[in-house]
């Protein structure tokens, strides 16, 4: 069965000086601030568009490396994903890196990193995200 995630924003203003939040409406979890020089220069507090899609990215692909390390027999005891989002004004995002440091036990390292290349091509937000060279470092500890 599908499910649809609601968010929605309120802006005021132009792209330069103007300002809005966005509230993540589904979860309820709350409303955050975003500006331009706060995707463009400093966050100072607030976040941006580029910051929400990291934040997607390393929750999916964590989600679908741990399916997939389950399902080849070695369930992760612990994933950490970080993803960087580059954002360059006047082009847009121009690519991610994803960087994955993982404890599974009776997995050697080109095993995770296989795994970890499968999960980063398969998982929905990479999918969604496929005009967008997509980089990934894993590492075994």
């Amino acid at each position: 069965m599908a499910t649809v995630r609601h968010a929605h924003t309120v802006w005021q203003g132009d792209l330069l000086k103007g300002s809005g939040v966005v509230t993540l409406d589904s979860s309820g979890l709350g409303s955050y601030d975003v500006s331009w020089p706060a995707r463009s220069e400093e966050p100072n507090g607030k976040t941006s568009p580029e910051e929400l899609i990291a934040a997607a990215h390393s929750s999916c692909f964590s989600m679908a490396f741990s399916n997939g390390l389950a399902k080849a027999g070695n369930a992760p005891t612990r994933l950490e994903t970080k993803a960087d989002v580059t954002f360059q004004p006047g082009e847009g995002i121009t690519g991610i890196h994803l960087t994955v440091r993982g404890e599974v036990p009776g997995l050697d390292a080109d095993q995770f990193a296989s795994l970890a290349e499968e999960a980063k091509k398969n998982c929905p937000v990479s999918q969604a995200l496929a005009g967008t060279t997509i980089t990934l470092t894993a590492e075994l500890v």
